[in-house]
């Protein structure tokens, strides 16, 4: 009887794993056509010479020394770090102080939830459109700062090299600021209102509730939003492309609009598939930091 219901569970545990193996399986083959797949045909022509409309020429490594003596490379993998510097805490802050400011119930304020997300659901197309003419020199930025009694007739935020970075990252910093407050609005809303309560009433003001009981109850939600913002601040790509095009002189080229420019301006496939493999590698080191460093003690332990 024994050995009857041993062989009995030992067959249904089988078939239990070979149902969730079926239930998987096209969840595998979407993973693997769309990111496995890619990344080892980008790591192939990576090693190749490769041009559109000419056969592939084997030079293994080369493509990636050559990025060493590539000085727009090397501008764009700045750019890229500058716009992370520049991006991720600003995006990590100023979300959670949009948050904390709408986390009411009062009249109005869905408005304000409602006003601070829509340019998330703009298209990225009509913002830059719409942030180039802002920033022109007869825009409504310097407009604005004149009727301030700022002296700006002459300042080309896009045209200065020095202005041209931190511009672009401003647009990206206003589009994806709704996106991470929602996020952040999700997390408050979750907090146990009685434990709020009950530190009011041991005489702890707003800043100490902020600090022991608010920000450990959203912890996992400001990881979330640092990883985010972090990939998001590598990838940069649209508002560089409509918006300055990479400069002016490739101060704001990102590696993304590098690796476009080299692979449908110059149908060089190869070099810009080693570029890609260059990205991606740089993404999953941030990804791995990022994970390491929000590490709990209880995981460490």
């Amino acid at each position: 009887m024994k050995k009857s219901k041993t062989r009995t569970s030992a067959f249904r545990h089988r078939k239990n794993i070979l149902t969730a193996y079926l239930f998987l399986t096209p969840a595998i083959i979407l993973f693997f056509l769309f990111f496995y797949y890619p990344t080892i045909t980008s790591f192939f022509y990576s090693l190749n010479e490769y041009h559109i409309f000419d056969s592939l020429k084997w030079v293994g490594f080369d493509n990636y020394k050559r990025m060493f003596q590539d000085n727009i490379f090397i501008s764009s993998l700045k750019n890229s770090l500058v716009y992370l510097v520049i991006i991720t805490p600003t995006l990590v802050v100023i979300p959670l102080l949009m948050a904390l400011l709408i986390n009411t119930k009062a009249k109005g304020a869905y408005i304000f939830r409602v006003i601070y997300y829509l340019p998330y659901i703009t298209p990225m197309v009509s913002v830059a459109i719409t942030w180039k003419y802002i920033f022109h020199p007869k825009g409504l930025l310097n407009a604005g700062l004149r009727m301030l009694g700022l002296p700006m007739n002459s300042v080309d935020w896009l045209f200065n090299r020095k202005l041209a970075l931190p511009s672009i990252a401003i647009v990206e910093i206003w589009k994806l600021c709704g996106y991470y407050m929602i996020i952040y609005l999700a997390a408050l809303q979750s907090i146990d209102k009685e434990q709020i309560e009950a530190v009011h009433m041991d005489g702890a003001n707003a800043v100490k509730t902020l600090w022991y009981v608010t920000l450990p109850s959203i912890k996992n939600s400001i990881k979330m939003v640092l990883i985010l913002a972090t990939m998001n601040a590598v990838k940069i790509f649209t508002s560089v492309y409509i918006i300055t095009g990479g400069g002016p002189y490739n101060a704001t080229v990102s590696l993304p609009m590098y690796i476009y420019q080299k692979a449908f301006n110059d149908l060089d496939m190869g070099y810009a598939s080693a570029l890609g493999i260059i990205q991606w590698i740089l993404l999953l080191g941030l990804t791995i930091l990022n994970m390491k460093f929000n590490k709990t003690e209880e995981e460490l332990d």
